[in-house]
C-alpha cells in the first residue's frame, strides 16, 4: 500500500537538484512526497559491495534523512537481474521504489533506460514484473507520453501494462522524449490517462505557481501534482500550493525570504556530501528574478569554496 501523503504536491526527482538538503527544505514547506535523484541500478550494486566491506550501508551513497519520510527512491536501468538486486538493496531504507521511464537525456536513453523504454513493450512488462515481485514496498512509475510526436500515445499501453503488473501509482509528464523540456506539457493527456486508470495519477510538467497546480488538478482530475523546475530555488511553492488549494489565497515571499531560504539550505548541506558545483548551481536558482541577479550569478560562477559563496550571497541582501 502507498503511504499516506500529507499534501497533494510532490517534489520531482531532478539530477543535481533534488539533493537531501533541498528535499528536506521542500518537505518542511509542505511537500507530500520527495523523491531522490535518479540512481543507476548498476551503481547501487557496485556501491553496496564496497560499503559492505567497510561495514557501511547504501545510505552512504544515496543520502537522506528520516525527516523526509515518506521518501521514494528512483531507479533507472533495464538489466533485469541487476534491477532485482538493486531493488532489494534499497528496499529496507525507502518507503516507495520509483522506476524512471521518463528521462530524455541522450546518455540515459542510449543505454536503453529512461524514456527510451516507452517503445519496448515486452521489456517494460518484464521490468514491472521483476520489480513488483522483488520487493514488498509499493512500486511506482514515472513516464513521458512517448518518444516522438508520432508516438506520443505510447503512454496508454505502458500505463495499462503497469497497472496489470501491480504498479501502484504513475507520475506522468506529458511531453515526448524528443521534446525534452521544450514546448508545452499537454495536460489533456494527463486527463486521458486519469480516465483510463484505476490507480493514482500524478500530473507533472509546467507547474510554477499555485494557480498552475490548481488548474492542473481541476482540468485533469489527477490525484497529485509533481513539481520539478518550479521548485528550484523556491521551496515556498509547496506551502503556497497547499494554502491555495485550501483557502484560495497564499503568502507571497520576497527575495530576502529567498536568500534566507538559501542560507537555510547551506546550513543543511553541511550534513551531507553534496558537491560544491551543485551547491553553486542551487545558489544561482535562489537568485533567479532578483534585481542584479545576473551580475550575482556571474560572481557565483567564479566562487571557489563555500566561504566565498557565502560572502557573495550575503552581498545579495543589499541588492534585494
Amino acid at each position: 500500500m502507498l503511504p499516506k501523503f500529507s499534501s497533494r504536491a510532490f517534489l520531482a526527482p531532478m539530477a543535481g537538484v533534488s539533493d537531501p538538503a533541498l528535499r528536506l527544505q521542500c518537505k518542511k514547506m509542505g511537500a507530500g512526497l520527495v523523491v531522490t535523484e535518479f540512481t543507476s541500478i548498476h551503481s547501487i550494486i557496485a556501491k553496496e559491495k564496497q560499503f559492505k566491506e567497510n561495514m557501511k550501508t547504501i545510505q552512504e551513497f544515496i543520502e537522506f534523512s528520516e525527516q523526509e519520510r515518506p521518501i521514494s527512491v528512483q531507479l533507472f536501468g533495464s538489466d533485469l537481474f541487476a534491477l532485482e538486486k538493486a531493488a532489494t538493496i534499497v528496499e529496507p531504507y525507502f518507503d516507495i521504489i520509483d522506476y524512471n521511464m521518463g528521462c530524455p537525456a541522450p546518455h540515459i536513453t542510449q543505454q536503453m533506460a529512461g524514456g527510451a523504454l516507452l517503445q519496448e513493450v515486452n521489456l517494460t512488462q518484464q521490468i514491472f514484473k521483476t520489480l513488483v515481485s522483488a520487493v514488498k514496498k509499493p512500486v511506482t512509475l514515472k513516464i513521458r507520453s512517448g518518444v516522438t510526436e508520432a508516438s506520443k500515445f505510447l503512454f496508454r499501453e505502458i500505463a495499462e501494462i503497469a497497472e496489470d503488473e501491480g504498479i501502484q501509482m504513475i507520475t506522468f509528464h506529458p511531453r515526448t522524449v524528443s521534446q525534452g523540456y521544450s514546448g508545452n506539457a499537454d495536460w489533456k493527456l494527463i486527463k486521458e490517462l486519469k480516465e483510463i486508470s484505476n490507480i493514482p495519477i500524478v500530473g507533472n510538467g509546467d507547474i510554477s505557481t499555485p494557480e498552475d497546480a490548481k488548474t492542473m488538478l481541476d482540468e485533469t482530475n489527477c490525484d497529485y501534482v509533481m513539481i520539478g523546475r518550479g521548485a528550484m530555488g523556491n521551496p515556498f511553492l509547496f506551502e503556497q500550493i497547499n494554502d491555495y488549494l485550501e483557502t484560495n489565497s497564499y503568502k507571497e515571499y520576497s527575495f530576502q525570504d529567498r536568500l534566507d531560504s538559501f542560507f537555510d539550505y547551506l546550513r543543511l548541506t553541511s550534513q551531507y556530501k553534496i558537491k560544491f558545483s551543485n551547491i553553486k548551481s542551487q545558489a544561482m536558482r535562489f537568485t533567479k528574478g532578483m534585481k542584479g541577479g545576473s551580475k550575482l550569478r556571474s560572481k557565483i560562477t567564479f566562487s571557489k569554496n563555500l566561504e566565498e559563496l557565502e560572502k557573495i550571497m550575503k552581498e545579495a541582501y543589499f541588492l534585494s
